[in-house]
C-alpha cells in the first residue's frame, strides 16, 4: 500500500507540473479560451450563479464563521474539556506514516480555510495586494493536500464505514454533553472522526478538482462538454457552486475537528504528533477499539 502512494504521489507530482506547463494561467488567452463566455452554447447560468453568489454563499459562510465557533465557546464555558492523565501507559494508535500524511493535510487546511474566506470575502477586504496574495497561497497550499488526499483515503478507509457504534455514539453526542467518564462506544475512529474523514477526503477531493477548474481557466474540456453537454463558461459556474457547497461542509468539519481535538478533550492533540494515545482515554472514549485491543492482547 506504500508503495502505491509514493508512486501515485510522485506521478501526481509529475502530471501537475505538465498540467501547469499547458495552462496559460497568467496570460491574455485564459478568458479569451473561455468559448461560450458570452451567449453561444451556453446555458445562461450566470444569473442562477450571480444570485448564490451574492445572496447566499457569503452570509452562509459568515453563519459558519460565528456560529460554529460561537456553539463551541459556549460548550467549553458550560461543560468545559474532558481531562485524562498523560503520565500513564499509552497506545499506539498512529503510524509515522499516519502522521506525515496527517501533518501535511493539516498545515495545508490551516493555511486553505482562512485564505478561502479571504477571497469569498474579498471586497471587504478591499480587493488588491492582500486579497491577490491569499488566492495564490490558497492555490499553492493545495497542492500538498492534492498530493496525499489519497492516500490519506486509503490509509484510514478500513476504520472510517460506519456501523452501530456509530448510532449509539450520535445518540449520546459522544459523550460531549457531560465532563463524566463513562465508555463510549466508539472503534478507532468515532462517529464524529468518521464524518470529518469522509468530508475532508472525499469532499477535498471535490474541492481540488472544482478549485483547479477555477484556476486553470483556459485548459481543454472538449470530453467534459462532450459528456454533459456544458460550455465551457456554464461548467466553471457549476464548479464554482460546487465549490462553494462542499466548502460549507469542509469548514463547518474542520472547525468541529480543530476544537475537538485541541480544546475539548485536554492534550488530545498530542496523540497525532507522537503516534500514542492515553489508555484511559482509549479505554473511556474509544470502548470497542479498546475491547478489541484486549482481545489481541495489545493492551
Amino acid at each position: 500500500m506504500k508503495k502505491f502512494s509514493y508512486l501515485f504521489i510522485a506521478s501526481l507530482c509529475l502530471a501537475s507540473v505538465a498540467f501547469a506547463a499547458e495552462s496559460q494561467i497568467w496570460g491574455e488567452m485564459r478568458i479569451a479560451n473561455i468559448f461560450g463566455y458570452g451567449q453561444e452554447q451556453s446555458l445562461k447560468l450566470g444569473p442562477l450563479f450571480t444570485m448564490l453568489q451574492h445572496e447566499y454563499f457569503t452570509k452562509i459562510f459568515l453563519a459558519i464563521l460565528v456560529l460554529v465557533p460561537a456553539a463551541f465557546l459556549t460548550h467549553y464555558m458550560i461543560i468545559g474539556p474532558k481531562v485524562f492523565p498523560h503520565d500513564g501507559k499509552k497506545i499506539l494508535a498512529f503510524s509515522l506514516y499516519n502522521r506525515i500524511i496527517h501533518q501535511v493535510a493539516a498545515v495545508s487546511f490551516i493555511v486553505i480555510v482562512p485564505t478561502g474566506f479571504v477571497i469569498v470575502f474579498g471586497s471587504f477586504f478591499g480587493g488588491g495586494t492582500f486579497v491577490k496574495l491569499c488566492k495564490d497561497l490558497h492555490g499553492i497550499f493545495t497542492i500538498p493536500f492534492a498530493i496525499v488526499v489519497i492516500p490519506m483515503f486509503l490509509m484510514w478507509l478500513k476504520e472510517a464505514f460506519f456501523n452501530m457504534d456509530d448510532v449509539k455514539w450520535m445518540m449520546i453526542v459522544g459523550g460531549y454533553l457531560s465532563k463524566e467518564k463513562k465508555p463510549i462506544p466508539a472503534g478507532k475512529f468515532n462517529a464524529g472522526q468518521k464524518m470529518w474523514y469522509w468530508i475532508a477526503t472525499l469532499g477535498g477531493m471535490v474541492m481540488v478538482i472544482s478549485g483547479a477548474a477555477m484556476f486553470f481557466l483556459d485548459f481543454n474540456i472538449e470530453m467534459i462538454k462532450s459528456m454533459t453537454g456544458l460550455s465551457q463558461i456554464d461548467f466553471l459556474r457549476v464548479m464554482a457552486i460546487l465549490h462553494n457547497v462542499v466548502g460549507f461542509l469542509v469548514v463547518a468539519l474542520f472547525i468541529t475537528h480543530v476544537y475537538m481535538s485541541m480544546f475539548a478533550i485536554k492534550g488530545a492533540v498530542h496523540s497525532i504528533l507522537d503516534g500514542h494515545m492515553e489508555e484511559e482515554e482509549v479505554k473511556i472514549l474509544h470502548s470497542s477499539w479498546y475491547k478489541k485491543l484486549q482481545e489481541e492482547g495489545k493492551v
